[in-house]
C-alpha cells in the first residue's frame, strides 16, 4: 500500500472528524449520524494502516482521534454501587476460583517448605545461633517475649491498618510481579514462608510451639490464603506469557492482567479482614480455643464465598474480566 497516496484520500474524512468532535456539543441529528460514520471509517483506516503500512506518527494521530470518537459515540460510563456488587459478587470470587488449581497448590507446597524450614531450624542448634546470640533467642521464645507481645505492642487500630497496608503491598506485587515469568513471586513467597518457618523452629525448639500457633491461626489462616491466591495468580499470568493457549499471547495477558488487577482490590478487602483479627483477636483475652475457632470461620466463610458463589459466577461465564463495555474495542478490519 502506497502510504502517501492513502494519507491524501482520506485526509479530508479525517479532517472532518475532528471538526465534528470539536463541535460535538452542538451537532445536528445528521451531523451525529456523520460522526457516527466518520467513526468507523476512520478505526478501520487506522486497522489497515497498523497491518500494512505502520507509522508511527499518523498512528498515533489516528489512535487519539479514533478514542476521541469513541468516547464521543459511547459515553462516559461512571462506576455505580451495581458495579461494587457485580465485582463483589461475581467478578472476584469467579477470578480467584478460576485460579484455585494454581493458588491451591502454591499453598500446599508453601505450607510444606514452611514446615520442613521450621523443622529444620528447630533441631539444629548451630542454625539457631546464626539467627541471634542466644541470649536473644530466649528473650524472644520465653514466656511474656517478643514473639507473645508482638500482637499487643501496640494500639489495636494502628496494628491492624500497619498490618494491612504491608499485606496489600505484598499481594499486590505478587499479582503484578507475575508477568516476569514468576520469579520474583517464587521469591516472595520464599521470604514468607521463611519468616514462619524461622518462627515454627525457635519456638518448637523451646517447647512452646503450641502458644506460636495459638498466635498465628486466628489471623495467619486467612492472610496467608489471601498471599497463596495472589501468588498462585501471579505464577499463572507469568505462564500465559509462555504458554497463552488458543487466544493471542497478546489478548491472554490483557485479559487475565485485567482480572488480576481486580484481584488486587478484593483481596485488599480480604486481608482487611484478617489485619482486623490480628489487631483485636489475635491479641485479645480470648481462650485459645475461641480465638482459633474465629480464624477457621473466617478461612472457612472466604472458601465458602470462593467456591460457591465464584464457581457459579465461573460456570456462567464470568472470567473476573471487566464487563464487555469497558475492555479495549476491536477495531474493525474491513470497510
Amino acid at each position: 500500500m502506497d502510504l502517501d497516496v492513502f494519507v491524501s484520500a482520506h485526509r479530508a474524512e479525517w479532517d472532518r472528524l475532528d471538526a465534528l468532535l470539536r463541535n460535538q456539543r452542538r451537532l445536528s441529528g445528521a451531523e451525529v449520524d456523520e460522526l457516527v460514520a466518520l467513526y468507523q471509517r476512520t478505526a478501520t483506516h487506522l486497522s489497515v494502516i497498523q497491518s500494512s503500512a505502520p507509522d508511527p506518527q499518523l498512528t498515533g494521530r489516528l489512535s487519539q482521534l479514533v478514542a476521541r470518537a469513541r468516547s464521543a459515540v459511547t459515553g462516559t460510563r461512571r462506576a455505580s454501587w451495581r458495579d461494587v456488587t457485580r465485582f463483589l459478587a461475581h467478578g472476584f470470587p469467579a477470578a480467584v476460583y478460576r485460579s484455585r488449581h494454581w493458588w491451591v497448590l502454591t499453598a500446599l507446597l508453601s505450607t510444606a517448605v514452611a514446615a520442613v524450614l521450621g523443622w529444620w531450624i528447630g533441631t539444629h542448634p548451630e542454625i539457631q545461633s546464626t539467627i541471634a546470640a542466644p541470649d536473644q533467642l530466649r528473650e524472644l521464645t520465653r514466656p511474656g517475649g517478643e514473639y507473645e507481645t508482638y500482637y499487643s505492642s501496640h494500639p489495636a487500630t494502628s496494628f491492624a491498618a500497619q498490618v494491612w497496608t504491608n499485606n496489600a503491598q505484598a499481594a499486590a506485587m505478587c499479582l503484578v510481579l507475575g508477568v516476569f515469568l514468576g520469579l520474583p513471586v517464587l521469591w516472595i513467597l520464599f521470604l514468607n514462608m521463611l519468616n514462619l518457618g524461622v518462627g515454627i523452629g525457635l519456638m518448637s525448639s523451646a517447647g512452646r510451639l503450641d502458644v506460636f500457633l495459638g498466635l498465628v491461626l486466628p489471623h495467619g489462616l486467612l492472610e496467608l490464603t489471601a498471599v497463596f491466591v495472589a501468588a498462585g495468580t501471579g505464577l499463572r499470568l507469568g505462564w500465559t506469557l509462555i504458554d497463552p493457549g488458543p487466544r493471542t499471547r497478546r489478548t491472554a495477558l490483557a485479559e487475565e492482567g485485567r482480572a488480576a488487577l481486580g484481584m488486587a482490590l478484593g483481596l485488599a478487602l480480604v486481608l482487611f479482614v484478617s489485619g482486623a483479627i490480628e489487631g483485636f483477636v489475635t491479641p485479645s483475652g480470648l481462650p485459645t480455643w475461641a480465638r482459633i475457632g474465629i480464624g477457621i470461620a473466617a478461612e472457612l466463610a472466604f472458601l465458602a464465598y470462593v467456591y460457591v458463589l465464584g464457581g457459579r459466577a465461573a460456570r456462567a461465564g464470568d472470567m473476573g474480566d471487566l464487563a464487555e463495555p469497558e475492555r479495549s474495542a476491536a477495531l474493525p478490519t474491513a470497510a
